[in-house]
């Protein structure tokens, strides 16, 4: 016996350390199901963010793209051929001459037009002077476009933030409810064990019991719905985030603080690159009354006679300049232009400023009072679970109507909900508050 007893005992510790384990494992598990893990995965997983990145590469790419436009030489192959035969009736003899040598009466193109025909093999050089300024200011606005673009994905990875963060709340609010309505679940079924021996000992009617059926069968059709509620606001996580799963998982709770208040908001950043790539491409723009020197140069056939193409090879060499001085004052309508832009970009920053400033003012009140009623949420509760656990003695001695007993349960669970939504609404303010103070 004593032996079975040991034996025992030592079976039931191995019980609680597998029990251990399990849950060791189960919480594992589930340590990635947290807000940072959504986030983050929401943030692989964007379109707009890779599209972002996508774009900065190209302008790299670009930028060398110019590089080579505005500095290296531009090599390449002309061949042109033209066949333009005449009809000759020098000497009163009619003769069809496929390239003639300089006929006086005849029918045909005028060979001051054609020359009597051309035949070209030539390659030609082209080098670019002077245009180091041209490929800067270029290679500048690309730049400040690059700039945009890593600015527009830190933006989108901040409002992923905030979208992401609020589902997440939602699911947690879900949560919450699903895990009061078990517990109230597991309470009535107590309850009516108790109850049904009462019944039997004649203390309780059996109305009595069936209403407390009627309450237990209520809270778990609620139960139902909120693990269904919990499970589409889940999913719809998982949608949000680009996550591939359709288990139904536990999420850890998280409790979001206030960040402390910024000098200098991020959102700003937004119209000082905006006013950046306005002056840019001005300079972009005036880029074109700037002189432009190039060298050029062939070599190869330059022909009009068939007969004398083995002595047309050659090579030929020069330069190139363009220069704009007048074109209806565009340079000048075009800086006017992108000052008044200038003025928008501004009035923009200013009005974000303002708004943003009221904003946050609005949703630090609104914070106060949602701490003052957690707080009074949170005493009610506590006084319903003193009159509950009174509530129990009271049933066992068969001093309390169970209409009475189903009456505080309701009004509790109402608490509970407020409470579970004051709760949910101050966390997504501080999301909010946390969002605009960046």
């Amino acid at each position: 016996m004593e032996k079975e007893n040991i034996y025992q005992k030592k079976k039931i510790k191995m019980q609680k350390l597998i029990l251990a384990l399990l849950l060791l494992a189960t919480n594992i598990c589930f340590a990635q199901n947290n807000l940072s893990y959504y986030t983050t995965a929401a943030k692989q997983n964007s379109p707009l963010i890779n599209d972002n990145k996508n774009q900065s590469k190209a302008n790299q790419l670009d930028a060398e793209r110019l590089k080579a436009l505005y500095t290296k030489p531009q090599i390449g192959v002309t061949a042109n051929y033209l066949f333009s035969p005449i009809i000759s009736t020098d000497n009163n003899k009619t003769s069809f001459e496929p390239n003639s040598n300089g006929a006086t009466n005849y029918y045909g193109y005028d060979f001051a037009a054609t020359n009597g025909g051309t035949y070209q093999a030539l390659l030609n050089v082209t080098q670019p002077l002077f245009n180091g300024q041209r490929y800067k200011t270029a290679s500048e606005q690309l730049t400040v476009t690059s700039q945009i673009n890593q600015n527009n994905s830190k933006l989108t990875e901040h409002d992923i933030e905030k979208i992401v963060t609020d589902q997440y709340i939602l699911c947690l609010q879900d949560n919450k409810q699903t895990d009061y309505a078990e517990a109230m679940v597991k309470l009535l079924e107590d309850q009516k064990d108790v109850l049904k021996k009462l019944v039997e000992s004649s203390i309780y009617k059996q109305s009595d019991l069936t209403l407390l059926n009627i309450e237990h069968q209520n809270y778990l059709a609620q139960l139902t719905n909120f693990k269904a509620t919990y499970r589409r606001d889940l999913m719809d996580l998982n949608i949000l985030c680009g996550i591939n799963d359709t288990a139904l998982v536990q999420l850890q709770n998280t409790n979001l603080t206030l960040n402390s208040t910024v000098s200098n908001s991020m959102f700003l950043e937004k119209y000082h690159l905006d006013s950046l790539n306005l002056i840019a491409q001005q300079k972009a723009f005036e880029l074109k009354y700037k002189p432009q020197v190039s060298l050029f140069a062939n070599t190869g056939l330059n022909a009009v006679y068939a007969p004398t193409i083995p002595k047309r090879f050659g090579i030929s060499a020069g330069l190139t300049f363009t220069y704009n001085f007048f074109d209806g004052n565009q340079k000048s309508i075009n800086r006017n232009k992108t000052q008044v832009l200038e003025q928008s970009v501004s009035f923009y920053k200013s009005n974000f400023i303002t708004q943003n400033t009221v904003r946050k003012s609005k949703i630090l009140t609104e914070l106060q009072s949602y701490t003052d009623r957690i707080s009074i949420a949170e005493q009610q509760l506590k006084d319903y679970k003193v009159l509950l656990n009174s509530y129990k003695k009271e049933i066992l001695s068969g001093q309390l109507s169970i209409i009475n007993y189903t009456m505080v349960l309701k009004n509790m669970a109402t608490a509970q909900r407020d409470y579970t939504l004051l709760f949910s609404q101050q966390q997504s303010l501080i999301n909010a508050y946390n969002y605009w103070n960046w």
